[in-house]
């Protein structure tokens, strides 16, 4: 069957990540006509795989990169301000290992990353005597002093589905589960054929092509673009892995190693704690990313040498693998390849402009996505930068903050959990008043799917969320995935095979 064509757009945006996604909603924004296709669902690749952290990134500061982590720690406050709801602040104690980096090395590193970018709300470093502190008592004897300092946590996954709602709400078309299988310069415009999981091609016009396709950006310029250059990417392996909570108290931890490298203990989803991250090159399908043994013994093995009781292999209750797609620097080894993002144009005279992206973090997704507008301004009139004001959905809280929700909502539906109404709150903020309109008692939240995941939340997540399978619930829109039963899992594909739309 022959490929239905669509109306121009001024901009088609492949990917579906933190970039593709942030990209989208600065452009239309501007008053761009926008066009995002991901082959899968939002945030399925790399944007759900981080350490879901909002930080200025401390130890690349020893590879120089000082224009990265200064962008970095100004956006932390400015996401902060926008997204209150999913990104709160975090503090890290950093303990001194006497055989790896000195303390005056440590401090000096805190005291640039206090005043590089321009910190106003987040608290200071400050020293900790682990012997008084309760941040000491998981911690092995040896371990007497640490530094604690501040960056931020942030639902990851939420973070990029936000972005795609306001781009939509702005007038971007969003297509998840709708693959870029060709696209052809025709002179000033691409004819870009898309996809959809279940339905016949379609072919559309636009003016520009973004590809921020993550750990396929190489991909679609080899294969749909048929690009002549080889791509500058090189593809890094990222792992972590969720055991039971290991101590009592709300901070982090981030650990020092013996190969240079640095690895986090995060509070995870109240009652786990995420460990991570590794660092080696990648060479197979993004997709097909797994952890291996070894990697599981190394994360292990980084947390041990502080940790007075020990994690194993057999304490790891989930793992997760990402694949960042780093622009090529000719680093020797994976983990002093630069974090920084590239952003290329290609615009040939007379021809419509590509646009590719490597590289970034999840932290500065929103001045990349100014970067692109940056390359493409002299192909259109834009208005001036504005993502930097305006409140992500579910940001604009009733009392100023999630806890003054929580408190209200908590008192207006007494028959919820408390647990239940703080995870609504903590994961949709102000939307959660969408979810629980007209719901005066237990039955009206609808079929419980267990893990305090009602008929209520899916149905909003269908409708408003794009969410269609039960890992875009489960492990992407929330992570209730670490308590469902397989048999909770079971129900809810059950209520979806019958619910969503075909």
């Amino acid at each position: 069957m022959r490929a239905v064509t669509d109306p121009v757009y001024d901009l088609v945006v492949i990917g579906g990540g933190i970039n593709g996604c942030g990209i989208a909603r600065d452009a239309v924004g501007r008053g761009l006509s926008v066009f995002l296709c991901d082959k899968g669902d939002l945030a399925g690749g790399t944007s759900s795989a981080s350490t879901k952290l909002i930080h200025g990134g401390l130890r690349y500061l020893e590879h120089y990169e000082f224009r990265l982590v200064r962008e970095a720690l100004e956006e932390r406050e400015v996401l902060l301000a926008l997204a209150p709801h999913i990104i709160w602040p975090l503090r890290f104690v950093l303990p001194h290992h006497k055989g790896l980096r000195p303390r005056w090395l440590l401090r000096l590193g805190l005291f640039l990353y206090d005043h590089l970018g321009g910190r106003k709300v987040l608290p200071p470093t400050r020293s900790l005597d682990l012997s008084r502190d309760a941040a000491g008592a998981p911690l092995k004897p040896a371990y007497r002093r640490a530094f604690e300092y501040s960056d931020c946590w942030v639902q990851d996954s939420r973070l990029v589905v936000l972005n795609a709602r306001d781009a939509e709400a702005r007038g971007a078309v969003i297509a998840p589960r709708t693959a870029c299988i060709r696209a052809e310069r025709d002179g000033d415009l691409w004819r870009v054929t898309v996809k959809p999981e279940d339905g016949e091609p379609r072919v559309l016009s636009a003016r520009a092509l973004v590809n921020a396709a993550g750990p396929w950006v190489g991909e679609v310029l080899s294969g749909a673009v048929r690009a002549n250059t080889p791509p500058h990417v090189r593809l890094v392996k990222g792992s972590h892995i969720v055991v039971r909570r290991l101590y009592d108290h709300d901070r982090a931890y981030i650990f020092q190693n013996g190969d240079g490298r640095i690895v986090f203990a995060i509070p995870y989803e109240r009652d786990f704690t995420l460990i991570g991250t590794t660092d080696e090159d990648y060479h197979g399908d993004p997709a097909a990313v797994r952890i291996s043994e070894g990697e599981i013994a190394y994360l292990c093995q980084a947390v041990n040498d502080y940790f007075a009781t020990p994690v194993s292999p057999d304490d790891v209750v989930w793992t997760y693998s990402g694949v960042r797609p780093l622009y090529d620097d000719g680093a020797t080894k994976a983990q002093e390849a630069t974090r920084d993002y590239v952003v290329e144009l290609d615009a040939p005279e007379g021809a419509a402009p590509l646009v590719s992206v490597f590289g970034g973090k999840i932290t500065t997704y929103r001045r990349l996505a100014e970067s692109v507008m940056e390359k493409l301004a002299g192909r259109f009139t834009l208005t001036p930068s504005w993502t930097g004001r305006a409140i992500l959905p579910g940001g604009d809280l009733p009392g100023g903050s999630p806890a003054a929700l929580i408190t209200e909502l908590k008192a207006q539906h007494p028959y919820l959990a408390p647990a239940h109404v703080e995870r609504l709150v903590r994961t949709y903020g102000a939307d959660t008043l969408s979810i629980l309109e007209n719901v005066g008692q237990p039955d009206d939240m609808g079929e419980s799917f267990g893990s305090d995941l009602t008929e209520r939340e899916v149905r909003y997540l269908i409708a408003r969320e794009w969410a269609r399978k039960t890992d875009d619930i489960l492990w992407r829109r929330t992570k209730l995935g670490l308590v469902t039963t397989p048999e909770q899992t079971e129900a809810l594909a059950a209520f979806l095979a019958r619910t969503v739309p075909a």
